[in-house]
């Protein structure tokens, strides 16, 4: 069953990041560290992705790079004004200068990364001043759902004798 966004029992940022959440299982599904981002234009998604780095052998197959990419196409401009990212897990530093790079004003993240988050935790990338472009980041949205995910795939891998 599909939750309208518009929904008052919803918080205002809890949809999208369910949608997001999907995308992290379907990571998860296929062995790859279960992070998932929506772009969100105009209340439509018009990019979701999930983690394919070991899918793709490409160690900048992160979630919000993927996004950025399809959205950036969907608009067909690389300025990703009026749009807003969600991501089940803050961005890292790669991911947050693509963020600024795109120009998006938004970026709505679940769970911290404290060994590696670009937005807030270790860096705050996505608001140096030095920088040409800031975003409004808000972290937290369904973290315990976000980071719930993360540690039963990390768990997994461990007792696979993985990673």
């Amino acid at each position: 069953m599909t939750t309208d966004p518009h929904d008052n029992m919803l918080q205002p940022h809890d949809y999208w990041m369910r949608l997001a959440l999907a995308q992290a299982r379907a990571a998860f599904e296929k062995d790859e560290v279960p992070v998932g981002a929506v772009v969100v234009h105009q209340d439509k998604v018009i990019a979701e992705a999930f983690n394919q780095r070991e899918m793709l052998n490409d160690p900048t197959a992160h979630a919000e790079m993927i996004a950025i990419t399809q959205a950036a196409e969907a608009l067909g401009d690389w300025r990703l004004a009026d749009c807003t990212l969600y991501v089940t897990l803050e961005p890292c530093p790669m991911c947050a200068g693509a963020i600024v790079q795109a120009r998006l004003p938004t970026v709505i993240f679940g769970a911290a990364d404290p060994k590696a988050g670009g937005c807030q935790s270790l860096y705050a990338i996505t608001n140096d001043e030095r920088l040409n472009h800031r975003s409004i980041v808000i972290g937290g949205v369904l973290e315990h759902e976000c980071g719930t995910i993360l540690s039963e795939f990390f768990q997994k891998q461990r007792d696979l004798g993985k990673k």
